[in-house]
């Protein structure tokens, strides 16, 4: 991370253009992504990316990229903003002087208050995301309690109800007023918890990483990193914070993905206990691939997009 004089607006807003190349890059891998986690009748990776292709097209890919597109980009102008002027006032109180360069201490400080304060715009963008990437699949028929039991007994087979073509949610404003109408204002925060525990050390090994593969590749302390070791550096830091946080990934997209009418999840405990009874440990590391692949483009993307705009906006 660059420093500037003073507190500036200019992180952001760079923050927000690398937000927005990064959604494009990586949403069709993220819903890719969540139909693994929280979704059903997926073998693997491969099979997920085919049922999707052959179901919905290309498009399905991108359903519910809308709303990131809107919403990621002013939350990632936020973490990028909030961080770097975290990092100036941690050093400006610890050195007296903004532009000194922080130690480990002090990026481990920044980033994990950056995690912290990312949640509070984050959980609500995730949660309608999911909702929305999860309206084809099964997982509903078993919220909604459509194949429940007729008065002799007996199931009513999946089959018989046409769920692929049953929409909850006709969009993203549409799913943020049901969400509030169905479960108030704590039901956009659902799964808040989960992602506490996924973004605090997660952005603590996307920031970390991040300034130590800058500082490897640049040719000396003095100079500035080159494109290409940026792209390098960003890729190599989202693969390892997506990878690592995988875990938390996979309870916070179960229980974003579980609606209010049938709740399957009592908590982020029971889900935890409640996913490891009946699908193993190997569950919580279900997408990990998919999230070390995604990470790569996704935060490669980003950072290279970010530390160009600054560039830019402090060449002006």
């Amino acid at each position: 991370m660059q420093n500037s004089k003073s507190f500036m607006l200019d992180d952001f807003l760079a923050g927000w253009i690398g937000g927005a190349s990064s959604v494009v890059v990586g949403h069709p891998l993220d819903t890719v992504k969540t139909r693994l986690q929280a979704g059903k009748g997926y073998k693997n990776t491969f099979h997920c990316v085919l049922t999707i292709y052959k179901k919905e097209t290309v498009m399905g890919f991108f359903k519910g990229m809308s709303f990131p597109l809107a919403s990621i980009t002013v939350y990632n102008s936020a973490v990028f903003g909030f961080f770097s002027n975290t990092q100036r006032l941690i050093s400006k109180y610890r050195y007296g002087n903004e532009r000194h360069p922080c130690g480990m201490l002090d990026l481990t400080v920044a980033s994990m208050l950056t995690g912290l304060m990312s949640v509070g715009i984050g959980a609500p963008v995730d949660l309608v995301k999911i909702r929305l990437q999860m309206q084809t699949q099964t997982v509903l028929a078993e919220n909604l309690h459509l194949a429940g039991n007729v008065s002799n007994g007996s199931e009513i087979p999946l089959r018989s109800v046409d769920i692929p073509s049953q929409r909850l949610y006709r969009g993203p404003l549409h799913c943020i007023s049901s969400i509030l109408q169905t479960e108030g204002l704590q039901g956009l925060y659902r799964g808040g918890g989960a992602m506490v525990l996924r973004d605090v050390p997660g952005y603590m090994l996307y920031f970390i990483p991040y300034t130590i593969f800058c500082d490897l590749l640049k040719p000396d302390a003095m100079s500035s990193p080159h494109p290409c070791s940026i792209w390098l550096a960003g890729g190599l830091a989202g693969s390892i914070s997506w990878v690592t946080a995988t875990p938390a990934d996979v309870v916070k997209s179960r229980m974003q993905a579980d609606p209010q009418l049938q709740r399957k999840y009592k908590g982020i405990l029971h889900c935890i206990i409640h996913s490891y009874k009946t699908e193993g440990a190997q569950v919580f590391f279900r997408g990990a691939s998919v999230n070390a692949i995604r990470g790569f483009p996704m935060s490669a993307t980003m950072f290279l997009t970010y530390e160009l705009s600054l560039q830019f906006f402090r060449s002006l």
